[in-house]
């Protein structure tokens, strides 16, 4: 099975994917650690985040490694060295956004997004462009969002969890500027995917989101056995 979740900053798709996968026994990638940590590569060797091909040209030629359980969910490595912490401070949040939006990055890492598809055995994924670019034939796609405040408030006392100091307007400004540059690039822009189903976050609490997911996939892979079943009795009469 794959699973395909997408949505803007701050919608809680990491939360509601990882916990999806663990409920259902798959794995989980969230593909957006992919590209904080191409970002966290470019601050440290100085690599212009406007520049695609030279952004690129360091995502093929680093070892950027994903390691996975029902527990930390998703750990990454540069180079051998753990840098899933290090990839979700403010520096990073203020500079992803721009070094996704490059169209030669985008394929480099769409590629190998694809490829972890492929062995996985069966997946969810997240990011912007899961249902529309990566798994565009996934089984399920959904598209989760949440108001701007909603989102804005997630984000914020989230950093305040790990001890970070920013403003709550700090915070919405930083998520309507990645907003922005994610709704305009020209390269795989998001988007609602075709045939996805749309959840609006907002009013709703973590287990609350997961459940409904839950509930759909349940409900729809019901209705796919059923039609096939219907399917191949009309074709033995």
């Amino acid at each position: 099975m794959q699973i395909a979740i997408d949505g803007p900053a701050g919608a809680g798709k990491s939360s509601v994917a990882k916990e999806v996968a663990r409920r259902l026994g798959l794995k989980y990638l969230d593909t957006g650690a992919m590209y904080r940590s191409i970002t966290l590569l470019a601050l440290r060797k100085g690599i212009n985040p406007h520049n695609g091909a030279h952004l690129a040209e360091a995502a093929h030629r680093c070892n950027l490694e994903i390691s996975y359980d029902d527990t930390t969910g998703n750990r990454i490595y540069l180079d051998g060295e753990d840098i899933t912490a290090e990839i979700r401070s403010p520096e990073i949040n203020k500079h992803v956004s721009v070094v996704s939006k490059s169209p030669e990055l985008r394929k480099e890492l769409v590629f190998l997004q694809k490829k972890v598809a492929e062995k996985s055995g069966g997946i969810v994924m997240e990011g912007r462009d899961i249902g529309t670019k990566v798994l565009e034939d996934a089984d399920y796609k959904f598209f989760i969002f949440a108001s701007l405040d909603e989102r804005s408030r997630r984000r914020w006392l989230e950093m305040k969890e790990k001890r970070i100091e920013l403003s709550f307007d700090e915070v919405k400004a930083e998520i309507a500027m990645r907003d922005r540059i994610d709704q305009e690039r020209e390269a795989s822009p998001l988007t609602v995917a075709p045939g996805a189903k749309v959840i609006d976050t907002t009013p709703y609490s973590l287990d609350e989101v997961v459940e409904k997911l839950i509930n759909y996939i349940k409900e729809n892979k019901n209705k796919t056995q059923g039609s096939l079943i219907k399917k191949v009795s009309d074709e033995v009469r």
